[in-house]
C-alpha cells in the first residue's frame, strides 16, 4: 500500500480549506498515509470579468485537475460538488462525498443596512432568478472572485459597490467569515423558497476510476446520507440538462427511508418559475421523473428560450 497521496486543489481560501480538511481526514483515518497539496490556477480563476454562464459554465473550475489526474500528476482532487458537471470525464469518478455541510444560501449585507438592498451582487444565474422574486424591486449585478473578493464589494467604490451580495452560507461557515466579520450581516435563506444549487454544501473527491485502491480507502470518507441527497439532486440537474447557464436548482432530504427532492426551473429574470416536490426511495429515479415532470409542465419551454 502507498505511504504517501498528492491532493489536487485551486488556490483560493475555499479551496484549500477544502482540500485540507479532506487530507486531515485521511491522515486521521490511515495513519500510515502522508498527505500533500499541489494547487492548479483554472480557467474560472484565470477569467473574472465575465460571468460563469458566457465562458463555458460548470467544469471551467475542474477541468486543469482533471488533466492532472489522467495524467498522473495527482492522485485525487477535491472540488466543491456544486461546480461539478453531472458527467464526469472518461477514466475519473466521484469516489466520495463526506457529509455535507450547510445547503443554505445567504444574504449578506453591511451591519445597520436594511433588508431591502437596491443593488445584489451574485455570480449565480440560479441566484439571480430566486433573488428576483424574492427582492423585486432590486438590481441584480454579476459578481466574480473568491468569497472574501465578493463579500468586500460591500464595501467597494463607485460601480463596484453592492449592498448586498448572495454567497453559499457553507463557505461562509468554512471560512469563519460568520464569526469574524464584525462589519457585515449574514442571513441564511429557507432552502423551501430559496432553493440551493445541487450539491450545494458537499465536497467532491475525484480519482482515477482505475485506482481499487484508492477508491477502496477514500470510500471511509462516504457519508450515505449525503451520496443518496446529492444522488437524486444530480440526476435532476441531469434530467433538466442543467449547468451554470441556466436558473435551476435542487435539494434533497433524506430521512432514512423516503428521500425528499424539491427543484426548480426558472428565467433569468424569475417571472416564469415552476418547482416541483416529490417523494420515493430510489435517488436515481427520483431525480430523473422530477426533471420529467417539470419539464413537461412547461420547463422545456422556459429553459428553451434562455
Amino acid at each position: 500500500m502507498r505511504n504517501r497521496l498528492v491532493i489536487g486543489t485551486r488556490g483560493s481560501a475555499l479551496a484549500l480549506w477544502q482540500a485540507k480538511y479532506v487530507a486531515k481526514e485521511i491522515e486521521t483515518a490511515f495513519s500510515n498515509l502522508s498527505v500533500d497539496l499541489q494547487i492548479f490556477k483554472t480557467k474560472g480563476d484565470h477569467i473574472l470579468d465575465r460571468p460563469l454562464a458566457e465562458i463555458g459554465g460548470k467544469g471551467l473550475f475542474t477541468k486543469e485537475l482533471e488533466v492532472a489526474l489522467l495524467a498522473g500528476e495527482i492522485d485525487l482532487a477535491v472540488h466543491s460538488l456544486k461546480d461539478m458537471p453531472t458527467e464526469f470525464p472518461e477514466g475519473l469518478v466521484l469516489a466520495a462525498t463526506p457529509r455535507r455541510a450547510d445547503i443554505r444560501d445567504c444574504l449578506v449585507t453591511r451591519i445597520g443596512d436594511t433588508l431591502t438592498p437596491k443593488v445584489v451582487g451574485t455570480a449565480s444565474l440560479r441566484r439571480m432568478a430566486l433573488g428576483q422574486r424574492r427582492l423585486p424591486d432590486a438590481t441584480f449585478k454579476s459578481i466574480r472572485g473568491n468569497v472574501e473578493t465578493r463579500v468586500n464589494k460591500l464595501f467597494a467604490q463607485g460601480d463596484e459597490r453592492c449592498d448586498a451580495v448572495i454567497l453559499a452560507n457553507a463557505g461562509l461557515q468554512r471560512l469563519a467569515l460568520t464569526q469574524n466579520r464584525e462589519d457585515v450581516a449574514f442571513l441564511p435563506m429557507n432552502p423551501e423558497v430559496f432553493i440551493p444549487a445541487a450539491g450545494q454544501g458537499a465536497l467532491a473527491i475525484e480519482c482515477r476510476e482505475a485506482d481499487a485502491e484508492l477508491r477502496t480507502l477514500l470510500d471511509h470518507l462516504n457519508d450515505p446520507f449525503t451520496r443518496i441527497c446529492i444522488t437524486a439532486e444530480r440526476s435532476f440537474l441531469a434530467g433538466v440538462e442543467g449547468s451554470c447557464r441556466v436558473p435551476v436548482g435542487a435539494y434533497a432530504t433524506n430521512d432514512g427511508e423516503n428521500i425528499r427532492l424539491k427543484c426548480f426551473v426558472s428565467s433569468v429574470c424569475g417571472q416564469q418559475y415552476l418547482d416541483e416536490i416529490v417523494v420515493g426511495k430510489d435517488a436515481e429515479r427520483l431525480g430523473r421523473e422530477a426533471a420529467q415532470t417539470i419539464l413537461g409542465r412547461g420547463g422545456r419551454e422556459i429553459l428553451d428560450a434562455l
